[in-house]
């Protein structure tokens, strides 16, 4: 109930600030957004950073391994080794895999399809400690669906002022997060772009980041008006169709060097589940006790630009606990 009354006092204030410095939800928005067609405006826009920047820029590929990396060997349930405390799961030597949750970080690009790598990289940008917790206190709200995380993710990665938020995706970030972290939606956050600056500001960017930036503007829409639904998102979110390449040097399957010394790899089906791969030889294991893998601190990024990134979970998907580890890792 504090918490309850605490946030309705804050955004209270936030929700007031905005209508007396814009007007009202709606016709305010598209005047604040003519604004700033002037160049001063237009520049302050197209120079603000991503919620999320993570890019295969980030990939560090050294120590890649091919698909065939280990193929001859079965694999135990990730999802049985211990929690860390932390969260994530405590490794011991093996080969180990789980189907997991997984998020779309990236609106206006196509799903992963069959042939695209997919590679470690961290989790960068002005809202990445929001995102971590999310995926985090995700694991303790079960009554918390995965198409309502993902849209509150779609709200964030477009940049969406959290008081323009409708009440069922501002319902969703205040159950999972903290009033700390809510606060830090506001920062970096866009208004509804009108037609006409949407053309000025697409006309000075290349033609791959047009649609990027045309669908965060459609999913900022979409997120304020309080009646979008997950589909509608969705095909904002998701273009149509395959990728149009794939990069040969980074195939599905491709194996990552994790810096902690094991081995990963990501497999989407799609960008809603992923089957993540982990090989950690035994003289690792046996050199660096304690390790953990905590899926929520990296994103698994395409080599091919045009598909999703996709930040992964510790939550697996139709878990088969009565399983058994058939090696013994922990005697604790």
């Amino acid at each position: 109930m504090k918490k309850l009354i605490l946030l309705i006092t804050i955004f209270t204030c936030i929700a007031y600030h905005s209508h007396a410095q814009f007007g009202g939800l709606g016709k305010a928005l598209f005047e604040k957004g003519s604004e700033l067609a002037g160049s001063t405006g237009l520049n302050k826009i197209l120079k603000q950073p991503g919620a999320i920047t993570t890019s295969f820029k980030d990939v560090n590929s050294t120590g890649k391994q091919p698909p065939s990396f280990h193929a001859d060997e079965a694999a135990q349930p990730l999802y049985l080794l211990p929690k860390a405390q932390g969260g994530g799961y405590k490794l011991c030597a093996g080969f180990y895999e789980m189907t997991n949750k997984s998020y779309c970080l990236h609106a206006g690009t196509r799903g992963p399809s069959n042939g695209d790598g997919y590679m470690l990289a961290p989790v960068l940008g002005p809202k990445r400690d929001v995102v971590i917790a999310i995926l985090k206190s995700a694991e303790t709200h079960p009554n918390v669906t995965q198409h309502d995380i993902q849209m509150l993710l779609w709200a964030i990665i477009a940049r969406t002022r959290f008081v323009d938020y409708g009440t069922e995706i501002k319902l969703t970030a205040t159950t999972l997060l903290s009033p700390a972290d809510l606060m830090k939606l506001e920062g970096g956050a866009l208004g509804i772009l009108p037609a006409n600056l949407m053309d000025k500001a697409k006309a000075q960017l290349p033609t791959p980041v047009q649609a990027v930036f045309e669908a965060e503007n459609n999913i900022r829409r979409l997120a304020a008006s309080g009646t979008a639904t997950y589909e509608e998102m969705e095909r904002y979110a998701m273009l149509a169709g395959l990728t149009p390449t794939i990069d040969r040097e980074y195939p599905s399957g491709v194996w990552s060097l994790h810096p902690d010394g094991y081995y990963i790899r990501y497999i989407p089906s799609g960008y809603a589940i992923t089957k993540t791969q982990i090989y950690v030889p035994q003289e690792l294991a046996n050199s660096k006790p304690g390790l953990v893998y905590d899926a929520t601190n990296a994103i698994a990024c395409p080599a091919n630009t045009g598909a999703q990134r996709l930040i992964q979970t510790n939550e697996p998907l139709n878990p088969d606990y009565k399983l058994k580890l058939k090696v013994k890792c922990f005697t604790n």
